[in-house]
């Protein structure tokens, strides 16, 4: 949440609410505990962990009452049904819960248990409710992809004393077993259990019952009336529960695995700490409940902006995960148990819904995230800006301080893609326009910007400002657009704008209507480089409990917000990102959106790019942003960004100077500040800060390629773009938990950002003997462990591991759009073995032709034995392809960088200038052989810790085209004729 003075309301007593919500909003030194619940405050948390530790107590005897019963058991078509009785004390009548269990054709697995009574509608509602009766049933149409379900039809059935052992997956490697009583599933893989549902029996689903009357005096309340199940009161608002109690619960443990990850966001480590006490632990679950949760404190558990309820478990040699789907406020809590061995258990409460779990089964992370890709869709392919850097602040105020920073660039010679406008560009905080005074001319602003390629995205959040003569609120009034509240009228709070409403964007026709807003007819002064940012949308409500709606609030189909609430800013994304798309370029193509967002969900990386919200400029922060990009990324939504600079206060220079180095690894790179923060534009730093910043987001455009590629894999196959150690190196024990360190993409850049003050030498791990060098000048680092590295403030402390080929752009530019036609340097970094590989992706950064077939997609590999390189086509329809191969027909690498040579040749001669390299062109495309002769452009390595490198100069070789090039040797007296 930003912190500012609100606009003055137009409505009855906004005087008076405005004065309340002043103290609130006044800005603070850190976030405020107490606007936030712990679990203890939860009443669904509080009653399911009280329910764990008298499960736990070994004096209880505890055993789960939940059963299946066997005669309904029944596999049909890759799925098992059955029902799950509860047995309830002192009642005759059992509890009926539908259990469902579907098989993926990949080796997922999908868990669910219902609810009959509420499935068939037969509870009462509290008071004159007009919500829903059922559970929530409707995540996965926003979670999943339509065509999630391919279903594994040849599943193995076995059921014999009190098991139902079920074999399923590519080659019935995984196992799935269902114990009958107490219940629980034991997934296997090779024979040994991976992942146990109901393990310790904490599983509660809270069936529905009647409310029971008050109790008389002097007498205890019923055993049926639970703490918090009908009414709870928190921050002064009361949150009616017109189904009662409701929540479900289930402990997972993971047997031998002593790391989890995953479940962001939480500003925490990547490997997540245990939730029940001692050192070095927390006392509070982690939280999943999308919260405006400003200047958050880091080294928490507590909730933020977004959730993804996804979980990976790693070990040497195995990799499982699981998935909870379900969008209402969720606690989770970690234990670990040392034995022989190390066992995760976990417990997952929601507040309802159904319990809906998904399984995956490994054994790798790659084999978990394309699997997890195939269900909720993988990270979408962004237009090739989007990856480049963006420059905002709230505010630039004025189409005048708009053109000033974007000429203070260009005098600066920092590139940079887009500028960002906040939410003072609006006329009075209504959105869709522009304000008459300051942006009096935006079409103008818009066209000055699209001269160097660069981008415009401005702020449009969900609330709507509740006014007169603003023809979108009357719209959203009178199409019946907005939330309503428990009583079915329209919902009015408080945000930026005063008095406002709030866009239903599950409603399929409030999505049709915001996408007509964005036409650029209506939307006057947007052109086709202008783009959407959607903060705010939690949602964020000022005079909310939590700072936001209240539960019992009312959307489309009139669920409760309390079923729903983590969805809700992904829902919102997908509306922005559609409109977006229904725009009218002029192109007779369609556009690729660009939409960021601050709240999301499992599934909203196929929407567009998230960033962790309101930091502060401080060192604390910036060490948290890298583990929590990384967890985003196994997470499944890599395109993720931390504020560089911190949001809130003023950085040192030193302070954002090192930001900036850690921020052009990130796969979202944008600066930010508040409004009350000091202008900080990379410009105004001052030397010798101004030209490190320089040359750090230099170093970003140039390996913009690199970045490019990494985002093509990741919309293909899951693979995050920064990678934590355990996922490049899943066998190495000691770098399980490192999360200040990443790789990037396929490259086999390794970068460990210097995160603290004062700091000029950090130890970077080295997880394998493979050889390392440094990018700089080519030091040689190598052995298992920590390895020192000198970092001084102009340093970054970034190594290419041996054996990978780097895709490079290296003329400068003013923007990326101005790099479309630059020729790529292809940089070989040679294995111990003298070998080396790596890939390239390439489309025209704009429209959806590339899922036509409109790309080039190579793979280069060196091989030291035959001093070869050669260039592969990976595209699977060459045909498709031809079309676009003559429009990038004119793209070449101009340049070849050979780091450790003497790897792969014989580097004596040409250290001491007798020998020359010569390179042979084979064009197998055209069977075309060309004979080159590189000049002498080796660089002799300055000592035994130091890399060679030889350099081959404008080989013009054609990036859409097949070819080999061998290296030779000459001698002195063959000195070649014609020479590069």
């Amino acid at each position: 949440m930003r912190v500012s003075a609100l606009s003055p309301s137009n409505s009855a007593g906004g005087l008076t609410v405005l004065l309340l919500l002043l103290d609130f909003i006044t800005p603070a030194a850190t976030v405020k505990h107490e606007n936030f619940k712990t679990c203890s405050q939860s009443g669904f948390c509080r009653r399911n962990r009280a329910f764990a530790d008298h499960a736990l107590t070994p004096e209880s005897n505890w055993v789960s009452p939940y059963e299946v019963k066997e005669n309904t058991v029944l596999l049909q078509n890759g799925i098992l049904t059955a029902e799950i009785l509860k047995t309830v004390p002192g009642q005759a009548e059992k509890v009926v819960l539908p259990l469902n269990i579907n098989f993926q054709k990949n080796g997922a697995v999908r868990v669910t248990i219902d609810e009959l009574k509420r499935t068939k509608g037969d509870i009462v509602l509290r008071g004159e409710s007009k919500a829903r009766k059922e559970r929530y049933n409707e995540a996965e149409r926003w979670a999943l992809i339509p065509d999630w379900d391919v279903r594994d039809d040849k599943v193995v059935y076995d059921n014999q004393k009190g098991q139902i052992t079920l074999a399923f997956g590519p080659d019935l490697k995984y196992k799935a077993v269902v114990t009958v009583y107490p219940f629980n599933i034991k997934f296997e893989r090779d024979g040994e259990t991976h992942v146990v549902l109901n393990d310790r029996g904490l599983m509660n689903v809270e069936h529905w019952r009647a409310q029971p009357p008050e109790p008389e005096e002097g007498k205890e309340k019923s055993p049926e009336d639970l703490d918090g199940g009908w009414d709870e009161t928190f921050g002064g608002n009361t949150d009616t529960k017109p189904r009662g109690p409701e929540a479900v619960g289930m402990d997972i443990s993971f047997p031998g695995y002593d790391h989890v990850f995953g479940i962001p966001s939480h500003a925490t480590s990547l490997s997540l700490k245990t939730t029940r006490g001692g050192e070095g632990a927390y006392e509070e679950p982690y939280r999943l409940y999308n919260a405006d949760v400003f200047e958050y404190i880091v080294d928490s558990p507590m909730t933020l902006y977004g959730s993804i309820p996804f979980m990976q478990a790693h070990r040497k040699g195995s990799s499982v995960g699981v998935l909870w789907l379900n969008a209402a406020e969720t606690w989770v809590d970690v234990v670990k148990e040392k034995k022989t061995k190390t066992d995760t258990k976990t417990h997952w409460v929601s507040e309802s819904g159904q319990l809906d779990v998904w399984v995956f089964l490994g054994p790798t992370p790659q084999t978990i995230y394309k699997a997890y890709g195939e269900l909720t869709g993988f990270t979408k392919m962004p237009p090739s800006f989007a990856i480049a850097y963006h420059q905002c602040r709230w505010n630039y105020v004025s189409e005048e301080d708009v053109k000033d920073v974007d000429k203070k660039f260009d005098k600066h010679d920092i590139p940079y893609d887009v500028i960002w406008l906040d939410i003072e560009y609006t006329d009075g905080k209504r959105y869709f326009t522009f304000d008459p005074l300051t942006f009096k001319n935006p079409e103008k602003m818009m066209k000055n910007i699209d001269q160097t390629e660069r981008k415009v995205v401005l702020i449009i959040d969900p609330h709507i400002k509740n006014t007169e003569n603003y023809p979108v609120v009357d719209e959203l009034k009178s199409k019946e657009l907005a939330v309503k509240d428990k009583a079915g009228d329209i919902y009015e709070g408080w945000c930026w704008p005063g008095s406002s409403h709030w866009v239903d964007a599950f409603n399929p026709a409030a999505i049709e209507w915001w996408k007509s807003l964005f036409k650029f007819d209506r939307f006057k002064g947007t052109a086709k480089n202008t783009y959407i940012w959607n903060d705010m949308n939690e949602p964020s409500v000022f005079n909310g409990p939590e700072t936001t709606m209240p539960k019992d609030n009312l959307h489309f189909g009139n669920w409760e917000h309390r079923d729903l609430h983590n969805l809700n800013g992904m829902t919102f994304m997908n509306a922005t990102h559609q409109a977006l798309e229904a725009r009218d370029v002029g192109k007779g193509k369609t556009q690729r959106s660009f939409v960021l967002t601050r709240a999301f969900f499992a599934g909203a990386q196929r929407l567009g790019a998230m960033w962790t919200g309101d930091n502060e400029a401080k060192w604390e922060h910036l060490q948290a942003a890298l583990p929590m990009l990384l967890s985003q990324g196994i997470a499944g939504f890599p395109f993720s960004g931390a504020d560089v600079g911190g949001f809130f206060g003023n950085p040192s220079k030193e302070l954002l100077t090192r930001w900036y180095q850690s921020g052009i690894w990130y796969p979202f790179f944008r600066a930010h500040a508040h409004i009350d923060a000091k202008r900080r534009e990379p410009y105004l730093a001052g030397e010798p800060y101004t030209s490190i910043i320089r040359d750090a987001i230099r170093l970003r455009y140039a390996l913009l390629p690199a970045w490019y590629t990494a985002f093509h894999r990741a919309s293909k196959d899951g693979m995050p773009i920064i990678r934590p150690n355990f996922v490049v190196h899943p066998d190495d024990e000691e770098g399980f938990g490192i999360d200040d360190q990443a790789y990037i993409g396929d490259t086999g850049l390794l970068v460990k950002p210097v995160v603290g003050e004062g700091v000029d030498k950090v130890d970077i791990h080295l997880a394998d003997d493979e050889i390392y060098y440094d990018y700089w000048n080519h030091k040689i680092y190598q052995g298992k462990g920590k390895k020192e590295y000198s970092a001084p403030l102009e340093k970054i402390p970034l190594l290419m591991r041996g054996g990978h080929i780097i895709p490079r752009r290296d003329r400068p530019r003013r923007s990326s759009g101005l790099m479309k036609h630059d020729p790529f340097t292809l940089v070989l970094v040679l294995s111990q073995k003298g070998h080396a590989m790596g890939f390239l992706y390439h489309d025209d950064g704009e429209s959806f032709d590339y899922k036509q077939g409109a790309f080039i997609h190579r793979q280069f590999m060196y091989n030291g034995n035959l001093k070869a390189l050669t260039s592969r086509d990976l595209h699977k329809d060459r045909a498709a392809a031809a079309a676009y191969r003559k429009v990038a027909g004119a793209l070449q690498i101009e340049k070849i960088v050979i780091v450790g040579a003497s790897n792969s040749l014989d580097t004596s001669a040409l250290a001491n200038g007798k020998s020359k390299a010569k390179a042979i062109l084979v064009e197998d495309d055209n069977g075309k052989v060309k004979e080159w002769h590189a000049s002498l452009a080796y660089t002799a390595a300055v000592d035994k810790d130091h890399a060679d490198v030889l350099v081959i100069k404008n080989t013009k070789l054609r990036i859409a085209h097949d070819w080999t090039v061998y290296l030779e040797q000459v001698g002195a007296e063959d000195k070649p004729k014609d020479e590069l």
